[in-house]
């Protein structure tokens, strides 16, 4: 048992370190101090399938960017809802947005990522910005975001968008999530050539276009559902340069309006971003349990040496729990129910693998995509 209480301890203290320093490296676009005007011309692409309760509100904030050479291309990916007319409408009071409407689904390829495809195929700007059909941008965020982009070279820039998230279930959810994606990519390293780890958001993926277009597009990862993050890794992969940055109080998105719903919404990758490997899924689990949850029970069953050991893992627990929430923009608070939130990241990610496994395959906005033709689309 002091083994045990020793190895999570040099993890806990380890990955605490790492993490701290990690976060404080990114920069906060809020804080970045906006260069010359840049002459660089970007077309923002919004892929939208029945999207009429945000879309509206989304693409109107996003009309209020302040950057002068820019385009909106907004995609009705087979909407069955309004969201084709509520576009229409918008397009015919601005002339920025253009209306990209798809009405079938090629053979082998996932629908948003062919809508986004198809858009970008459709722009001649110098930058593409990959956004979702429900984020807001405060009116100088692309301006800073370019800014930043230019002055260190990037081909790639991603940014963290502020989650709109809620109630305490739902935001201890969120702080959980967020903590694990940080402590499994490490996205400040996306910056670092020569390093595996790489970066990618779907609220905020800014891409050269001559860089996109080298890489393939969405072509090679046609069939990933975490697309984001896949397009991040085939950048990284080809050599191109990326960096990630804090986009709290300049994007925000309503990520999942209930924890149900949040279970329900990652289905269709949470499996995916393991590349559909059960070994993973089950050795993540026992890491995470022994690491993230039996800390906190340990300190009930042990006593003498071992509890004061798991004492301090508790305490760097929260501790870096509570960094996390104050960065995102959560109550403090919300850090005391952490090992809770594990516990559900757990159920859903062997949730997805069950029902990918019994499925065959994923249902995505109506589409069944078969597992065959998922895994077979690797990078």
């Amino acid at each position: 048992m002091l083994y045990l209480a020793i190895v999570v301890f040099v993890i806990t203290l380890l990955t605490t370190i790492q993490l701290v320093l990690g976060l404080r490296s990114i920069i906060a676009l809020a804080d970045w101090h906006v260069e010359a005007n840049s002459l660089a011309s970007i077309t923002v692409i919004v892929p939208a399938r029945n999207e009429q309760q945000h879309i509206e509100s989304a693409v109107r904030s996003m009309l209020k960017v302040d950057y002068p050479n820019l385009e909106f291309l907004a995609v009705n990916d087979r909407s069955t809802d309004s969201t084709g007319q509520i576009l229409e409408r918008i397009a015919n009071e601005d002339s920025r947005l253009r209306v990209l409407n798809i009405t079938e689904l090629p053979a082998g390829w996932l629908g948003k990522n062919n809508a986004l495809h198809c858009a970008a195929r459709e722009s001649s700007s110098d930058w593409l910005l990959f956004t979702d059909a429900d984020i807001s941008f405060e009116p100088s965020a692309l301006r800073r975001a370019i800014s930043y982009a230019e002055y260190f070279e990037l081909d790639h820039l991603a940014a963290t968008p502020e989650i709109v998230a809620p109630g305490a279930w739902l935001k201890l959810f969120v702080l959980s999530f967020i903590t694990l994606f940080c402590a499994y990519f490490r996205p400040w390293r996306a910056r670092l050539p020569g390093t595996k780890q790489h970066v990618g958001i779907g609220a905020f993926n800014l891409v050269r276009r001559a860089t996109y277009v080298q890489v393939g597009g969405h072509e090679p990862i046609r069939m990933r559902p975490d697309d984001d993050l896949m397009l991040g890794k085939l950048i990284k992969k080809s050599g191109f340069r990326q960096d990630v940055v804090h986009g709290v109080g300049m994007i925000s998105v309503p990520w999942y309006e209930s924890v149900s719903q949040a279970i329900v919404g990652l289905e269709k990758n949470a499996f995916s971003g393991v590349n559909y490997r059960i070994s993973i899924v089950v050795a993540g689990a026992i890491a995470l349990l022994l690491t993230n949850v039996w800390p906190f029970i340990a300190l009930l069953l042990t006593d003498g040496l071992v509890r004061w050991i798991y004492a301090a893992v508790v305490f760097m627990l929260l501790g870096f729990s509570v960094r996390v929430a104050a960065w995102i923009n959560f109550p403090r608070w919300i850090a005391i129910g952490y090992p809770l939130g594990i516990l559900l990241i757990i159920y859903i990610q062997w949730r997805a693998m069950y029902l990918t496994l019994r499925r065959n395959g994923i249902r995505w906005r109506d589409t069944h995509y078969s597992l065959q033709e998922l895994k077979a689309n690797q990078i």
